[in-house]
């Protein structure tokens, strides 16, 4: 997709507005001091200032200097938090709660309730987002196919004992306590002599003794109740059906019209389920239009199998070790292993990856978690994961604001540990021999050896971001990028900040009231001014507080001629009062 060098550096000018922002103190003084005049300035930032005056503020050669935020540990992390909406957190009270408290993405179960509330759940987002000017992500979760055995005589079931036979069949009668209807011919094809069978999250456990067209007959291995419309697993087994339902195609359907950043496919079996999305989501995505991001939740053994894993982590977007089924089809000993190689895969590959299910199982119900919850979480953390998910602790629990704090407490405790840089450096990187890897390797040398601030770059698609992230550097990373969107999207990732202007929309306008139309935006026409892109760099960092100090250091990297989707070609490195102001003069106080 290519962009216009106008639209890129007209976003830039857009990003020197500055936002109102709850935690900033309202004025600032700027003192600049030369060798014969001393300049004072004292702007009031309370009010957002259009772009055609922040030009000539640029103009009038004030340092690029913006209120400086009160620091809060909320924008400093680089684990992100995935947080689930649900009754316990549906107000807009309690889902601006949940941002505060260190949410950087929430999640859409389209499994409960129905479409229409899950778009009332997203424009409240979107409101908020505008409240803060600060991009938050959205990510819808597909159900997938639900495989349940039929109903029995008895309404309360029958107990299966150990040892016993017990047949799955496709009849439709009520079962009893030899058989019981599959209403799913598919599993029946696909299942041999010696595979195993999972009822109700494993509580009741079949091993299959004999075949046929139409049935099953298994001997029970682990005893227990079995009743109406109870999940079946199958570990050993790959079905051949779609990872989508008409019921998920309908949902995907309505996450593209209603504008959601990722889509959470589940029951990935094999690569072409991702492939299958794929073609779907670019037949319904206009020409030169945004599409969603796809997240795999790997759940399944099959996505172990062979290099099965590696082509799915290459086909999609990120990656959700889904832990509920996966701890349901493969031994318990072996989810944490698993874990590891999952996260080790998608370092290796760049894309993000996010660790979910019982994370704080307890604070469904308790204000505190157990301490080995909180080492679960930590120990996510210490693998490099992208992102940590809160399911029904957010979404249903008796303390979902408690449940994220602590998360953000266990994140800020892990990342403040020596220990965690030590592991994040011991996965050795393979840097491909292109510009943009050698233009981020350097940025992060440089950063080290300056002990910089943070990393700012700008970037249209979010691909060189994302490298930069997939590096794992000391300081956090600024991305400025000219598209909702692709800010949205890059929430994801660790350790990226990207920045999104008080009017929510990177939309190009030329006057206050336009600024605020998605619909209708206007391109202003600018030329290249990379000394202007420096200096929004700079306040942009400011605003985030990435920097407190003028003196304070930024590694800048873009790509020229602006406009270039994947170009890295320049490195600035730029103390944080502006380009300018290298005498050391510029002050704030």
């Amino acid at each position: 997709m290519k962009f216009p060098a106008s639209a890129v550096v007209a976003a830039a000018i857009l990003c020197v507005v500055p936002s109102t922002y709850s935690f900033a103190p309202a004025t600032t003084t700027i003192t600049r001091t030369t060798r014969t005049t001393t300049t004072r300035v004292s702007q009031d930032y309370s009010n957002t200032i259009s772009p055609l005056q922040a030009v000539s503020v640029s103009a009038m050669n004030v340092p690029a200097v913006a209120s400086v935020p009160k620091v809060a540990q909320r924008w400093r992390k680089s684990t992100k938090q995935l947080v689930t909406l649900g009754p316990a957190s549906s107000t807009k009270e309690m889902i601006e709660t949940l941002f505060l408290a260190g949410a950087d993405v929430f999640r859409l179960n389209f499994s409960h309730g129905s479409q229409e509330q899950k778009k009332e759940l997203l424009m409240t987002i979107r409101e908020i987002e505008e409240k803060y000017s600060h991009p938050i992500g959205i990510l819808g979760d597909l159900q997938g196919p639900k495989l349940r055995v039929g109903e029995f005589s008895s309404p309360d079931g029958e107990y299966l004992e150990k040892g016993q036979e017990f047949t799955f069949d496709l009849d439709e009668a009520k079962g009893d306590t030899t058989r019981v209807q599959l209403p799913h011919p598919e599993i029946i094809k696909a299942s041999e002599v010696g595979h195993t069978l999972m009822v109700d999250d494993g509580k009741v456990r079949l091993t299959v003794t004999e075949t046929g067209d139409d049935y099953l007959k298994c001997r029970v291995e682990v005893s227990g109740k079995i009743s109406n419309r109870k999940g079946v697993n199958t570990p050993d087994s790959i079905l051949k059906i779609s990872p989508l339902t008409p019921k998920d195609r309908s949902d995907l359907d309505y996450m593209l019209k209603i504008g959601v950043d990722w889509v959470a496919l589940s029951f990935v079996q094999r690569p072409e389920d991702i492939e299958e999305i794929r073609e779907i989501i670019d037949s319904k995505t206009e020409p030169g239009g945004f599409k969603p991001c796809v997240m795999a939740k790997i759940e399944k053994p099959s996505c172990f199998d062979d290099d099965h894993l590696e082509r799915l982590v290459d086909l999609c977007d990120g990656i959700m070790v889904a832990r509920g089924d996966l701890g349901v089809e493969c031994a318990p000993e072996d989810v944490p292993i698993l874990q590891k190689t999952i996260i080790d895969e998608c370092r290796k590959q760049g894309k993000p990856v996010v660790v979910a299910t019982q994370m704080l199982e307890s604070m469904i119900e308790s204000p505190t978690p157990t301490r080995a919850e909180a080492s679960d979480v930590a120990t996510a953390i210490y693998d490099g994961a992208d992102a940590i998910m809160l399911s029904a602790e957010s979404a249903a629990g008796d303390y979902p604001e408690e449940s994220v704090a602590m998360q953000q407490r266990i994140i800020n405790r892990v990342e403040g540990d020596p220990h965690y840089r030590r592991y994040l450096d011991s996965i050795i990187q393979v840097n491909k021999k292109t510009p943009t890897d050698a233009m981020i390797v350097a940025a992060r040398q440089i950063s080290q050896t300056i002990d910089a601030k943070g990393i700012v770059t700008f970037s249209l698609t979010g691909s060189t971001v994302r490298r930069a992230s997939q590096k794992r550097p000391p300081v956090p990373i600024m991305a400025l990028c000219p598209f909702k969107e692709t800010a949205r999207q890059l929430v994801m990732s660790w350790g990226v900040y990207p920045d999104l202007p008080n009017a929510a929309s990177y939309g190009y306008v030329v006057d206050d009231e336009e600024v605020l139309d998605y619909d209708e935006a206007i391109v202003e026409r600018a030329t290249d001014d990379l000394d202007l892109v420096l200096r929004n760099a700079c306040r942009a960092a400011l605003k985030k507080g990435l920097v407190s100090d003028p003196d304070d250091l930024l590694v800048v990297t873009a790509g020229l001629p602006f406009g270039t989707p994947g170009a890295a070609n320049l490195i600035r490195v730029v103390p944080a009062a502006g380009p300018s102001c290298w005498d050391g003069t510029c002050r704030v106080e």
